[in-house]
């Protein structure tokens, strides 16, 4: 199985609209069995929260479902529990590799070659959902080349 974590600053935006597209993409290509997903913060400051209404709403309008979501933290000990920690910007992709000692096994990495931005600064859940769109497309491809799952058909 397969475990991807995706990071962004405060868990109720970018990074559990990424687990939610993810899972559903994932369903749709009939691969959910051999993936786990979940999203993690770099901050305390939503720790506990549900997912923001904006994020909420962008993923409605584009028919991915989603659950209640509850905001937590990435800790030290999650290092050995994940094969990729995927941040949204290099904040905090700074932030995690600091955490996991400078990221020996290079698991740390950004969803697009790019910081997506933050639509709880921004107000614009659209474009961070399609940079997010891009950016899953992207990493599904790199994990395919990889022969580490093989699409089905």
């Amino acid at each position: 199985m397969i475990k991807i974590c995706f990071v962004c600053l405060g868990n109720i935006c970018r990074s559990p609209m990424a687990m939610f597209m993810m899972q559903e993409k994932l369903r749709k290509l009939n691969l959910e069995k051999d993936f786990f997903i979940t999203s993690r913060a770099t901050s305390y400051e939503e720790q506990g929260n549900d997912m923001h209404e904006g994020a909420k709403k962008v993923l409605q309008e584009n028919n991915i479902p989603f659950t209640k979501h509850t905001a937590s933290k990435v800790q030290s000990i999650d290092y050995d529990d994940y094969d990729y920690f995927i941040g949204m910007d290099e904040y905090n992709v700074k932030i995690m590799k600091y955490l996991f000692h400078n990221d020996p096994k290079e698991k740390v990495s950004l969803l697009l070659d790019r910081n997506i931005e933050d639509p709880w600064y921004t107000g614009d859940f659209e474009k961070a959902y399609n940079d997010i769109e891009i950016g899953i497309d992207n990493l599904l491809n790199k994990l395919e080349k990889k022969k580490i799952f093989q699409k089905e058909r």
